[in-house]
């Protein structure tokens, strides 16, 4: 996969030497810019523009909307742009919209979330992890670690790829798994988790879906009840401070997925596609990578930079 990656990101860099026409390509995602998570796709969109030449226009609902999302996704194939770059958190929902581009004729990339049902809409190709077999990974980790009962903890209950995150987690953990649903407040997040650990003492591990939101409020509320170190605590997705606590051992691992290249790699694809018909012949796996404390280290510049 290394080198697969290596091979993507040396195809997308050639448009830099060999600037052609300024492709018009439009990114719709279900996450917003100012969202830590999303801030680092829209890094990886916003270098993609600046290494293509291409006009990218990076556009999402104000909160998690699957209506207000696919009247984006209906309002760019209105503008017939040259390619379009969308997540897919909801295939039932979006569908019908993601379809209607693939029929006037524009190329589709999706990335985040949608790996299942990319092809079947008429995509191209999907940049990203698979969510189930991400969160199976985690949950055999952390089952090896000694884990028998835990929670996952999920910030966007009916975002399928977090769904899946949580289901192949409790099939890779084995033990006893309870889905705890909250919102994007880490506050909140951090309460329900303190809650959670105070009804059950038993509670042993904890499976973030996001670092910020998620990862970091668990060891806030981990310390706070007074079992640091007794709780095992892992994340989807990586922050800064949520891998000082890897490195620290407050936690135990990231899952890193390279969001960047979830934004990067479909821009700089479809500004290939628009000026010379190049495409790569499948999906591109960014993740999943287990990042723990001796690797952390080395990543934790790079996530303050909005990079990793």
């Amino acid at each position: 996969m290394k080198h697969f990656l290596k091979s993507t990101i040396a195809a997308a860099a050639f448009a830099v030497a060999t600037p052609a026409l300024a492709a018009d390509i439009i990114v719709v995602s279900h996450g917003q810019a100012n969202d830590p998570f999303w801030s680092v796709v829209k890094n990886g969109v916003d270098m993609a523009a600046e290494h293509t030449g291409a006009n990218v226009s990076y556009r999402a609902p104000e909160t998690f909307d699957m209506v207000a999302m696919s009247q984006l996704i209906d309002a760019a194939v209105n503008q017939e742009p040259d390619g379009i770059v969308v997540s897919i958190p909801d295939a039932d929902a979006l569908g019908p919209s993601i379809e209607k581009a693939v029929a006037a004729g524009i190329p589709v990339i999706s990335m985040n979330s949608g790996s299942d049902v990319s092809k079947s809409l008429g995509a191209l190709l999907h940049v990203g992890q698979d969510e189930y077999d991400a969160g199976k990974a985690a949950g055999e980790r952390l089952a090896a670690m000694g884990g028998t009962n835990g929670i996952c903890v999920n910030q966007e209950v009916g975002n399928v790829a977090l769904d899946l995150r949580c289901e192949g987690f409790a099939a890779g953990f084995g033990g006893t798994s309870t889905v705890i649903p909250t919102g994007n407040d880490p506050a909140e997040v951090e309460a329900k988790i303190k809650a959670a650990l105070d009804s059950d003492e038993s509670i042993d591990t904890i499976m973030g879906l996001g670092a910020s939101l998620v990862g970091e409020p668990s060891v806030a509320a981990v310390k706070a009840v007074g079992r640091a170190g007794e709780v095992h605590i892992a994340t989807f997705d990586m922050s800064a401070g949520f891998l000082e606590s890897v490195v620290a051992g407050d936690a135990a691992f990231a899952i890193d997925q390279q969001q960047f290249l979830q934004g990067y790699l479909p821009v700089s694809f479809l500004a290939l596609h628009a000026d010379y018909g190049l495409m790569p012949g499948g999906n591109v796996p960014s993740g999943p990578n287990l990042i723990t404390a001796d690797k952390a280290g080395q990543v934790v510049e790079l996530s303050a930079q909005g990079i990793r």
